[in-house]
């Protein structure tokens, strides 16, 4: 997939890196490095997902989200910050922000994560309400998922893990980025929990067809598009 970025960051050398790390996944990104340079660039131009730092000169990241979702603008939004504290994280989400990632940031996992709240917005504004990933189809307000038209029996945590590796669907997923996705956890625990779940899951799809569910040892999985 394909984005328009628009890459909010007033640490230049930090922003020279994002900028050749999300290039090489053949991504279009246009920086600026103030809150008011940033709504002007967004009045004039349409992008994809809005990559937001929360410490800005002018105005910061917290007072960009609340203007834009002021406005009714709908437009992702994943918010950089060097802040660890859950209350910072839950404010910036509160103002209207779709996710974050605390500094530094790793290339692989930032690229996923755009991806993913590109898809999930798009899903959201899509009537049919449901994603797929090859033969893999998911109805996330309906709870249900299919597979090349089977209907599959899935435990509640399973269909959160396949919803969260369909979202990402042809991206590696960390193993941290499940934990916090599917259980909602802020730290990786040391028990074989994902791994367990994975396994569970396979067997789940491994029913209708091959395994569609790729290991990437020490990073995470992926499923194929």
């Amino acid at each position: 997939m394909t984005l328009q970025i628009l890459l909010v960051e007033d640490d230049l050398q930090l922003a020279k890196q994002l900028v050749a790390q999300l290039s090489q996944f053949g991504h279009a990104v246009v920086t600026a490095d103030d809150g008011r340079k940033a709504l002007a660039f967004i009045a004039g131009n349409a992008f994809d997902i809005i990559i937001l730092d929360w410490m800005l000169p002018t105005l910061d990241g917290l007072a960009v989200v609340r203007q834009l979702r002021g406005g009714g603008m709908n437009v992702p939004i994943l918010m950089l910050t060097a802040l660890g504290q859950t209350f910072d994280k839950v404010e910036g989400l509160d103002a209207g922000a779709d996710d974050y990632v605390v500094k530094p940031v790793d290339g692989l996992e930032l690229n996923a994560r755009l991806n993913a709240l590109v898809r999930a917005r798009r899903a959201s504004n899509d009537t049919t309400d449901t994603i797929g990933a090859g033969d893999i189809v998911i109805s996330p307000s309906r709870f249900r998922a299919w597979r090349k038209g089977h209907a599959l029996d899935l435990a509640r945590t399973e269909f959160n893990l396949l919803f969260a590796l369909v979202r990402h669907a042809g991206a590696i997923v960390t193993r941290p980025m499940l934990i916090e996705q599917v259980w909602g956890y802020d730290f990786v625990p040391t028990t074989n929990i994902v791994e367990a779940h994975i396994r569970r899951l396979r067997l789940k799809l491994t029913q209708y067809g091959d395994d569609p569910i790729s290991t990437h040892r020490g990073i995470g999985y992926l499923i194929r598009e």
